[in-house]
């Protein structure tokens, strides 16, 4: 079996690129060539900046023979049918079989389809893989109508086995396939021919390239990890700048370097991002200190004077960027100093949205729910709104600016340097987080409180002028939202009602959409909200007391309620996402979102995980076939009698053992779950319903429900709906599969 080497090799591939382009070439031709019926044994892709490389080994050197059998017209069919059969199969009539069918005696043929050997099906396939690759972006260079990422130089293509290699015939856009490649640019200029993968990969490596970019990463974290560790340094790790600086050497020649004393007191994350984003430079931190002290740069070659010279144009270069964010520092600093709210004030001028008005506008909705937020979080409301007011005027400062990506850290440093207390200044950072399902969730209850209001303030905004998500398209980010929101209540086990707090963001982003919102009716709605906790109870209070209300505050008895129930089942519906990756089955979650108090993520999320365990449990899963069976005659005998059996059985009417039994069971679990359920302990009270499991099962075994005495036919359906009732405490049942 022969193995088949392929190497598209051309200008300089974008690093970003290279990884999806190396698995898109291998899934393309691979199942290209199982599609042709050729079988594989393996086959590895590998990128470097400069080509991409496929290998498939054991690849099969023919595809098989395929017999296809075509069903075709009667024998009595018209001729011109018969003719038309012949011509799309290929065949005479005298290679036609004639079989009986269901309606008569039929045409059939039987077409051998030869196979193909590998090299003219590879032949076909390489050229259409290239011309259709799909390069996020590409170009056209010459003449010709040929498309890649940048411009292809050379193909080289073969096959080889133990009697040698040979080259897989084809041309792209004049550029025939072969098998010569080049090593290094500058340190192994000239092309070479090469036989094998094996000798490909060794005779690469001798001409200065490594082929693999794992191997390239491993190269370069070793030798910049052991020249820091010689240093007394250590690196600070960053997989994502490892693997972009492996896609952009071939062959790596890790150098350190020295970064300017005037520039070692900036903090530490400017000094790094700095120098990540605008030079791709690892940071050399002092373990002792956490200062950034020295800096690790990647070359592509190896030089005369072991990089003296790479290093002082670099260093002269970062000198010039770090120049820049010390002044941008300092400045920001005095600023800083002064008065922060210079830079609040200057995000009146910066719209968030064009319906939802200006950031500083959006900054006093948060602040205001901040507050709201604060003593239900065990924060200080004072704290939270001091927090909320300032934790975005970093986006005014010149270093944000730069640096977009320090948002929130540089809000932290400001803060501090003007005297703000700590847990102020650390809400500044921490009130973005968490960004997605691994960031940090902040437990710092100013924290807490300003990224929560943070959180809700986007979700209730959007959802107040209708951009909601849609399919896959998310723009605004509001999926991570509802997850921020569901992680900062679950992590801090906080026992919030969001219905009060979404009710009254969306009346705040309500006053930011209509103008005749802002006056004393809304200001004394937000009120009744914070008070009762019910837009519909405050609404209507709030109208019955005052006179001559704007058409558009009696708009809010419509759009508030509604855009309410919609986010918070956006929230659930994320937070069913959330709890099916931690193992609870979503008809689980669906029969404790039916139960009282939703809003309530942590009480919700308790009772799911308590009923989960429960179910678990052979007294969990037949206490749920007893309910159903309890439910299902209830209700048949419901719709059969036209009455509805909820008022209560009696015990004096019972007449079996099993049937008095039961009565004493079902009273003793009441006594049992109702206070558990009040103290929100939901695994004590699905304890007591599981001692119901016995007294039903023996029932339904020796009890008929619908006996022929009529007092005692309803006394036991009235008995059944007690069984509903007490396990409807608990979830709703009915929801749950199987």
């Amino acid at each position: 079996m022969p193995d088949f080497l392929l190497e598209l090799f051309s200008e300089e591939i974008p690093a970003r690129m290279q990884a999806k382009a190396a698995a898109d070439l291998k899934k393309l031709v691979t199942d290209g060539l199982v599609e042709a019926g050729l079988t594989y044994a393996s086959a590895g892709a590998f990128s470097t900046p400069r080509r991409l490389t496929l290998t498939v080994e054991g690849l099969t050197s023919d595809s098989p023979d395929v017999t296809e059998e075509r069903k075709g017209p009667r024998t009595d069919a018209p001729e011109k049918a018969l003719d038309g059969f012949l011509r799309a199969t290929g065949l005479t009539k005298d290679q036609l079989e004639i079989r009986d069918d269901k309606k008569g005696q039929t045409y059939f043929a039987r077409i051998v389809k030869p196979g193909r050997p590998a090299e003219d099906i590879l032949a076909t396939l390489i050229p259409a893989t290239i011309r259709a690759f799909p390069w996020p972006k590409s170009m056209r260079w010459g003449a010709g109508s040929l498309r890649w990422v940048r411009p292809l130089h050379s193909i080289l293509c073969i096959l080889s086995d133990e009697n040698g290699a040979s080259v897989v015939p084809f041309d792209v856009d004049g550029l025939a396939a072969g098998d010569t490649t080049e090593g290094h640019r500058f340190m192994a200029p000239g092309r070479f021919t090469v036989t094998s993968f094996d000798d490909y990969a060794a005779k690469l490596k001798r001409a200065r390239v490594l082929l693999s970019s794992e191997d390239r990463a491993d190269h370069i974290w070793h030798d910049a990890t052991n020249m820091a560790f010689a240093a007394g340094l250590e690196v600070v790790d960053d997989k994502g700048l490892l693997a972009e600086v492996a896609g952009l050497v071939e062959y790596p020649v890790v150098l350190m370097g020295e970064i300017g004393t005037e520039f070692l007191d900036l903090p530490p994350e400017v000094l790094q991002t700095s120098m990540k984003e605008h030079q791709k430079f690892f940071s050399i931190k002092n373990p002792k200190t956490g200062r950034i002290e020295r800096f690790i740069t990647v070359a592509n070659r190896e030089t005369a004077d072991h990089g003296a010279t790479i290093l002082a144009g670099n260093g002269k270069v970062l000198a010039a960027r770090l120049s820049d964010a010390k002044f941008f520092w300092e400045n920001d600093l005095r600023i800083a100093k002064a008065d922060m709210s210079d830079w609040t004030r200057a995000l009146e001028n910066v719209t968030f949205h064009n319906r939802l008005g200006t950031q500083a506008a959006r900054i006093d909705r948060i602040a205001a729910l901040a507050r709201d937020l604060a003593p239900a979080v065990g924060a200080d409301p004072e704290k939270a709104e001091a927090a909320a007011r300032i934790a975005k005027a970093d986006l005014s400062s010149e270093m944000v600016y730069e640096f977009p990506e320090l948002q929130g850290l540089m809000g932290r440093y400001y803060a501090e340097a003007a005297g703000y207390p700590s847990d102020v200044a650390v809400a500044c950072q921490e009130h973005y987080s968490p960004l997605g399902p691994s960031d940090d969730v902040p437990t710092a209850p100013v924290s807490v409180a300003v990224a929560l209001a943070d959180k809700l303030d986007t979700l209730t905004g959007f959802w107040a002028i209708a951009e909601k998500p849609t399919g896959s398209k998310d723009p605004y980010a509001l999926r991570r939202a509802a997850l921020g929101v569901i992680r900062l209540v679950l992590v801090n086990g906080l026992r919030l009602n969001l219905d009060r707090y979404i009710d009254a963001q969306l009346v705040r982003s309500e006053a930011a959409l209509h103008d005749a919102l802002g006056g004393r009716a809304t200001e004394e709605l937000l009120a009744e909200i914070a008070e009762h906790g019910v837009f519909g109870a405050a609404f209507h209070a709030v109208r019955d007391r005052l006179d001559d209300l704007h058409d558009a505050f009696l708009e809010l008895a419509d759009r508030v309620p509604d855009a309410s129930d919609d986010l918070l089942r956006f929230i659930h519906d994320r937070l069913k996402v959330h709890l099916r990756e931690e193992g609870i089955r979503h008809d689980v979650i669906d029969a404790c979102l039916a139960m009282p108090g939703s809003d309530d993520l942590a009480l919700l999320v308790n009772r799911a995980t308590a009923l989960a365990g429960f179910l678990a449990s052979d007294d969990g899963e037949n206490l749920v076939q007893g309910y159903k069976r309890a439910a299902n005659i209830l209700s048949q005998a419901e719709e059969k009698d036209g009455v509805e059996y909820r008022f209560g059985a009696d015990a004096k009417f019972a007449e079996t053992d099993e049937e008095k039994a039961l009565f004493a069971a079902l009273a003793t679990a009441e006594s049992a779950v109702a206070p558990a359920l009040e103290a929100d302990d939901f695994p004590a009270a699905m304890a007591a319903m599981a001692d119901l499991r016995a007294p039903i099962d023996a029932f339904f075994e020796t009890v008929q429900v619908n006996a022929e005495n009529e007092i005692l036919r309803r006394n036991r359906l009235n008995l059944l709906h007690e069984i509903t009732a007490s396990c409807a405490k608990i979830a709703d049942l009915s929801r749950i599969e199987g």
